[in-house]
């Protein structure tokens, strides 16, 4: 996979390369990333690529012409090119489009700064506009590294072991369990005792049980998206009784 990201500063998204999965995933050739600077594209004699918002206003917009040739440059002789622009005003990004977008062979990311990027270079020159949350920050480099960081650990080879990311929060549309390590007692609590008999099948539906749990009580908009077995409901019922909790019909409930 390619990854290519358009930015006025390089050097944010540049540091990934320097740590954890993705400095690894780099490092083995697993992925392959580069940067370039609509500023270099700029025919401006300063290299500008913002100018004054049509209608007045706050605030600079970003230029039509430096982004496009950048766009243009990072998708030239790649076949399969997807352009995406992080935008506040984009589509939520969510684990379905980390299965999707991580068999794209090469994705180009526009980070945009100012007020934003002119209307129609976003009509033009990108498929499409993703959100990271709604809220909003300076520029779309930090959310163009968390698509990054998300999607890395989904390519062959890139974690540890393998049902890493399989096993991940969101992945089955539910959250992840909880986990521990040693010691066993810390701070006067302990280690669920399930965890600690050995009996991987047992291991297993607790930790299925916790994620729905987990699912209804902290995400009930995640929840309402699930059609759930006979047999995910009573593990539900059973991770509410526990906690001494009823449990209201839902559109997740059947």
């Amino acid at each position: 996979m390619r990854i290519q990201i358009i930015t006025l500063f390089p050097e944010m998204v540049q540091v990934l390369a320097r740590f954890g999965v993705i400095g690894r995933a780099l490092e083995n050739n697993l992925v392959e990333m580069c940067v370039l600077n609509p500023s270099d594209f700029s025919t401006d004699l300063h290299g500008r690529v913002d100018d004054r918002p049509y209608g007045g206003g706050p605030g600079m917009v970003m230029k039509f012409e430096p982004l496009q040739k950048a766009i243009r440059q990072a998708i030239k002789g790649e076949k399969n090119s997807h352009v995406v622009c992080l935008s506040a005003q984009g589509k939520l990004f969510g684990q379905e489009d980390v299965t999707r977008l991580v068999n794209c062979p090469n994705l180009v990311l526009v980070a945009g700064r100012y007020e934003g990027i002119d209307e129609r270079l976003i009509e033009a020159e990108t498929d499409e506009e993703l959100s990271v949350g709604d809220f909003v920050v300076s520029g779309g480099e930090l959310p163009a590294m968390l698509l990054i960081d998300a999607l890395v650990r989904h390519l062959p080879g890139v974690l540890g072991h393998e049902e890493s990311a399989k096993q991940d929060s969101f992945v089955d549309g539910l959250l992840d369990c909880p986990h521990y390590t040693r010691p066993g007692r810390v701070a006067g609590r302990t280690v669920p005792e399930v965890l600690l008999k050995g009996n991987h099948q047992a291991i297993e539906r607790w930790r299925r049980k916790q994620s729905l749990g987990r699912t209804y009580l902290r995400r009930p908009d995640l929840f309402a998206r699930l059609s759930l077995t006979d047999e995910q409901l009573a593990m539900l019922d059973e991770y509410l009784q526990e906690l001494g909790v009823s449990r209201k019909q839902g559109k997740g409930e059947s």
